[in-house]
């Protein structure tokens, strides 16, 4: 089977790492792909936005299966031009994706299904939202409604935070994706990472996850697009048939009921109360990033089918197989992140890293200069990724593969 990949960043490095393990496997590429992918695909240099040049790339090399990593070309209807031209993706088509794409449509959508969430509104006028948010104390969440690159959604200790967080959106902050908010009551509790994959019937949880989204230790700092994560997560526990149950199942049934069968991977972001109490605070319409680098190490079967099958929409019979043991995956960031960070800086000691027991270093921005050097090309560089027999193991592993 010939497969690529789409994306370039440290989630598509480990689905490349892992895709490349499987038996089915004859050719694999990856677009545009990093330095990292280059070890076990091969490069194309097409970016993620040039959907006509990756369908032509498709067509010509006989691809047998697309895998889209990121969601933008997802809610920019990517699959929708494969199926088209007869092409297998392992991804939602447009309609579906816009559980990603619109934050109002997916609350909506939760509305009408019975999957918990926090209350909420949605505004296009300043005002009006200036005045929900003094009306309603628990109003702490401001959301731009479209894709914001994990950056668009601000979590406020005030009513004044509050506003000026929608004042700053709704005045263009990020652009197109927020001319429309959706303002949320804040919630407490503990936040996990779900993701499962579906063939718009049939459905298969994935190992639970939780990532970090402040970048400085001690969950201090602005918010980010995760600067680490782990798996299993304990706060998830004996509560994945409940959530399978109340989330997951109710959206998949729901999306083919309204006419969107979903075949791809469904991320949910919960939050959990003290009381185990399950909400959700979005949907994502692909694997999460950095969740996926801790997940894929965990996994002990053959990704391959699973891709395939939802694709296809025939999910193997059985679910996939976990190693027992925790993985945990330590972002490296380069300095700024996640404002205006700094590039060009050289990279030593993966070698080193990698040869520790159970750890592989995933390549999130990183590029070659004309003399082969590996330097940094954004924000999160590297998710150091390590097994252990408890998620203390792993960390202490991945802290003293960062460290080489």
């Amino acid at each position: 089977m010939k497969i690529l990949v789409i994306g370039s960043g440290g989630r598509e490095h480990a689905l490349c790492w892992r895709i490349a393990k499987s038996p089915e496997l004859t050719r694999l590429y990856c677009a545009p792909g990093n330095p990292g992918t280059a070890s076990c695909a091969e490069n194309v240099p097409i970016p993620v936005s040039d959907l006509d040049a990756l369908v032509a790339f498709a067509r010509e090399h006989a691809i047998d299966l697309t895998v889209v990593g990121p969601e933008a070309p997802l809610c920019a209807g990517i699959v929708d031009r494969f199926a088209a031209h007869g092409l297998r993706v392992a991804g939602p088509a447009l309609a579906a994706a816009r559980m990603e794409g619109s934050k109002a449509f997916a609350k909506a959508f939760m509305v009408r299904h019975g999957i918990p969430t926090s209350e909420f509104a949605v505004f296009e006028d300043r005002e009006r939202a200036e005045a929900y948010i003094a009306a309603h104390p628990r109003a702490r969440v401001v959301k731009a409604d479209g894709l914001a690159a994990g950056k668009g959604v601000v979590v406020c200790r005030s009513a004044a935070e509050a506003r000026a967080a929608a004042r700053k959106i709704l005045d263009g902050a990020f652009g197109a994706a927020g001319r429309q908010i959706v303002i949320e009551d804040r919630l407490e509790g503990e936040e996990a990472s779900f993701m499962a994959i579906s063939d718009g019937e049939r459905i298969w949880a994935l190992a639970g996850s939780q990532d970090h989204k402040a970048v400085f230790d001690g969950d201090s700092g602005p918010n980010t697009g995760g600067m680490g994560a782990y798996s299993p997560a304990p706060i998830l526990g004996t509560l994945e048939e409940q959530v399978m149950e109340q989330v997951m199942i109710p959206a998949v049934r729901g999306l083919a009921a309204e006419g969107m069968p979903y075949r791809g991977v469904l991320y949910a972001g919960l939050m959990i109360d003290r009381a185990r109490r399950i909400q959700v605070l979005e949907f994502n319409c692909r694997l999460g990033d950095p969740e996926t680098q801790p997940v894929l190490v965990r996994l002990a079967s053959d990704l391959v089918p699973y891709l395939a099958g939802a694709a296809e929409g025939r999910l193997p019979e059985r679910p996939p197989a976990w190693d027992p043991r925790a993985a945990v995956a330590v972002v490296m960031a380069s300095g700024g992140y996640p404002g205006p960070s700094i590039q060009g800086l050289p990279i030593e000691g993966i070698a080193e890293a990698e040869a520790l027991p159970d750890v592989h270093v995933f390549h999130g921005s990183t590029s070659r200069d004309s003399a082969g050097r590996l330097l940094t090309a954004g924000g999160r560089v590297l998710a150091v990724t390590a097994l252990g027999a408890d998620v203390a193991a792993a960390r202490r592993r991945a802290y003293e593969a960062v460290e080489r």
